[in-house]
């Protein structure tokens, strides 16, 4: 994939869990420069750490709420910034809507500014507790938003709503891609979600837990597929939404199953209350993303699992 040679790419969130990885994809295809930022909310340095050993890679810690600086030529913005967990938008309810609703302006400002292509990573989230199974992206959603997490898909509404103003109005070049679950190194053992949740419990022996009656569904993509996704649909024309994720559909009691089985180990599971608005299934419809990009997951749930296992082995 040659698009990206000799090209300068700005990455909003680039700290963040999907950001850093992208950032270090973009690097390796050739761009010319590769800025990240970010003001660590919840993303963190470290995660940077391989990328700022390449001297095409440069670091702002900046709130993009605020206009951001650059300077010289931009050819791509990836928008990536935002808490991305119920932990995280829980506490950081308002940061996460400023972040999708003026935030969001700025990156395409700048874009504009810049005649940038800009990329927004929106999420499954848009598709609330979704009424239609598995999801395509001509479904319009099933959200509440008044609800503790609505902050979250509110705000990635919003944001498509905002670029979609800028493509149809001429502005800007832009692409949507719906992120689905992701799991992967770096993801934080704390934030909440039920990767790093099963995982941790798993590498300390403790029990598994399970909110409702576990038989809730996600679909789980690892970082490099997304990552992969991302970067072609960068490189693409295609304007419209493009969910990208694993169609590979498992409950949550067989999920637990297979994280006992990467980690060797694990208690029993234990059975609390679902959180209100936890949606009951999410599966991607990937039609749109096969037929456009040519992608599809290539990572299979047991050799991601093992490597995620193996790098929260280092966090404990």
């Amino acid at each position: 994939m040659n698009t990206y040679r000799g090209k300068r790419v700005v990455v909003l969130g680039g700290a963040g869990f999907v950001g850093s990885h992208l950032c270090e994809r973009l690097l390796e295809l050739g761009a010319e420069a590769v800025t990240a930022v970010d003001n660590l909310v919840t993303g963190e340095e470290r995660n940077l750490s391989a990328a700022k050993g390449d001297v095409r890679f440069d670091f702002v810690n900046h709130d993009i709420c605020a206009p951001i600086p650059t300077r010289g030529p931009v050819d791509f913005v990836f928008n990536l910034a935002s808490p991305a967990s119920p932990a995280d938008y829980a506490v950081l309810w308002l940061e996460t809507m400023r972040t999708g609703s003026e935030g969001t302006l700025r990156g395409l400002e700048l874009a504009q500014a810049k005649k940038a292509i800009f990329l927004q990573a929106s999420t499954s989230e848009v598709y609330g507790d979704p009424l239609v199974h598995p999801q395509p992206e001509s479904y319009a959603g099933n959200v509440d938003p008044t609800r503790p997490r609505s902050v979250y898909d509110e705000a990635k509404r919003y944001g498509e709503a905002l670029v979609s103003g800028f493509q149809r109005s001429g502005r800007v070049s832009t692409r949507i891609v719906r992120i689905f679950n992701t799991y992967g190194p770096r993801m934080r053992l704390n934030d909440g979600r039920v990767v790093p949740a099963f995982v941790g419990q798993a590498l300390r022996g403790e029990d598994f837990t399970i909110f409702g009656d576990g038989l809730q569904t996600r679909s789980f993509c690892f970082v490099d597929d997304m990552v992969e996704g991302i970067v072609r649909l960068g490189a693409s024309d295609v304007t419209e939404p493009v969910n990208i994720g694993n169609p590979d559909e498992r409950t949550m009691i067989e999920f637990a199953e297979a994280v006992r089985a990467a980690a060797g180990r694990g208690g029993k599971s234990v059975f609390l209350p679902l959180p209100e608005g936890d949606p009951r299934q999410r599966k991607p419809d990937i039609t749109r993303a096969r037929t456009l990009l040519g992608w599809e997951p290539t990572i299979s749930l047991v050799d991601g699992l093992k490597k995620t296992v193996d790098y929260f082995r280092t966090q404990l």
